[in-house]
């Protein structure tokens, strides 16, 4: 697979949940694929899995090992902690702040990343303006239509 196949599958994985919640469709910008391909290849290079601090965007990190080594598959891990956000108490948790910025209503931009070597790849997104702010998540994370 291309790199442009990879980031177009990634990007339409993020299209197609995002509409789920009534959320405008993202935008592939170059410089922050440029920006994910680099944090992703630095991951791969330490073998290990760390947020880039400060860079201003929001950003979600995968590894895989193995099998699913699809960019869809990254993005639906990331979706999937919807089954633990709390639509009665809609701030930040922990084990949902993937799922929200994938489906954050005011993020318009998108930069996919990856690094492969072998069986394991990871895989880098990120956002701009990014997600993840706390008072804001009742307007950005609607519950699914």
């Amino acid at each position: 697979m291309s790199v442009q196949q990879f980031e177009q599958e990634v990007l339409q994985a993020h299209n197609s949940y995002r509409a789920k919640h009534g959320a405008q469709p993202l935008t592939l910008s170059p410089k922050l694929n440029q920006l994910a391909t680099e944090w992703a290849s630095y991951l791969l290079s330490r073998n290990r899995m760390e947020h880039r601090q400060n860079s201003g965007y929001g950003e979600n990190i995968y590894m895989a090992s193995g099998g699913n080594l699809k960019g869809a598959d990254a993005v639906r891990s990331w979706y999937e902690e919807i089954r633990h956000y709390n639509w009665n108490h809609s701030t930040f948790q922990g084990n949902t702040g993937h799922f929200t910025q994938v489906v954050w209503k005011s993020s318009t931009e998108l930069g996919v990343g990856f690094a492969k070597r072998g069986n394991t790849i990871y895989v880098v997104c990120n956002y701009n303006p990014p997600g993840n702010y706390n008072n804001l998540f009742r307007e950005n994370v609607a519950r699914p239509a």
